[in-house]
């Protein structure tokens, strides 16, 4: 309205607005959107799935239950140039042999693998297992149906709020475990990362053992027709598993009462040390 005063009428832009009872800076307003959220996803997806295109994104986006509407996100895949780009190959990264050391302590060491599976309507999903190595306790059982190096961070950040972090984690060399992202965040945390060798599953042997139990106990026991019924039954799961679950390798003990025994343990040799230097 205002340009169209201007030009028949040959006001200037202040001239005009006058005209109609408006202020200049009415006239001149942009909206200014924050895009940043979306660039930090976008740049994420692009650097986990470099090789998909803009479609495959946004519907990652739609899935994670995001709200930005598809032409804002392609305006902006647009202006960051993610044209599908051709992934080049990795190099299987030689990792030294990895022995499958008993951890005597809580959090010396954690262990970390994926589970996958399908809801009966053939959509993928997949379940992240967090094990404390030393109390074989199963510390997360978090199904989605995509979880990126990001997702497993907030999971970590999560039991770090419930009971700290360990000294190592111990993964395959699976890309979000060997991402840049999940390296940083452990070097910050001051977490050593064990990548066990390729093809030799084994060096993660406890993780192993849990993902199968898991597996007989959830996966193969029941039909899900979504993932909130899946996520209900990995809680009841976890709980039971910890407190119920014997282990011969720790004498008939749960892992809850490995833990609390450890805990024990760890406070006994506190005091007896600090007899001995009193004693000194």
């Amino acid at each position: 309205m205002v340009s169209d005063i201007s030009q028949e009428a040959g006001f200037s832009i202040e001239r005009a607005c006058r005209v109609l009872h408006l202020s200049t800076g009415v006239f001149y307003y942009k909206t200014v959107k924050n895009d940043l959220p979306v660039i930090d996803m976008l740049n994420e997806l692009a650097e986990e799935h470099p090789t998909r295109g803009f479609d495959w994104y946004y519907g990652n986006l739609r899935n994670r239950g995001l709200p930005w509407n598809r032409k804002r996100v392609l305006r902006i895949y647009r202006s960051m140039d993610l044209k599908l780009r051709r992934k080049r190959k990795r190099r299987i990264l030689k990792r030294p042999k990895q022995p499958l050391i008993e951890a005597k302590k809580l959090n010396e060491t954690w262990s970390m693998d994926f589970v996958s599976d399908a809801l009966s309507s053939g959509r993928r999903v997949r379940t992240l297992i967090v094990m404390d190595d030393a109390s074989r306790e199963a510390l997360a059982a978090h199904a989605d149906y995509s979880i990126c190096a990001g997702k497993v961070i907030q999971i970590l950040e999560q039991l770090e709020l419930e009971r700290g972090l360990p000294l190592s984690i111990r993964t395959d060399n699976g890309p979000e475990f060997i991402s840049k992202k999940l390296a940083k965040w452990c070097e910050e945390k001051q977490i050593e990362q064990k990548f066990i060798q390729p093809g030799k599953p084994m060096q993660n042997g406890y993780n192993e053992r849990l993902n199968r139990t898991y597996r007989e106990d959830i996966l193969d026991a029941y039909f899900f027709d979504s993932l909130e019924q899946l996520r209900i039954l990995s809680d009841k799961w976890l709980d039971n598993y910890n407190s119920q679950h014997p282990h011969r390798s720790m004498k008939g003990l749960t892992p809850n009462q490995k833990c609390k025994l450890l805990k024990e343990n760890a406070v006994k040799k506190e005091e007896l040390t600090i007899t001995i230097n009193n004693k000194i």
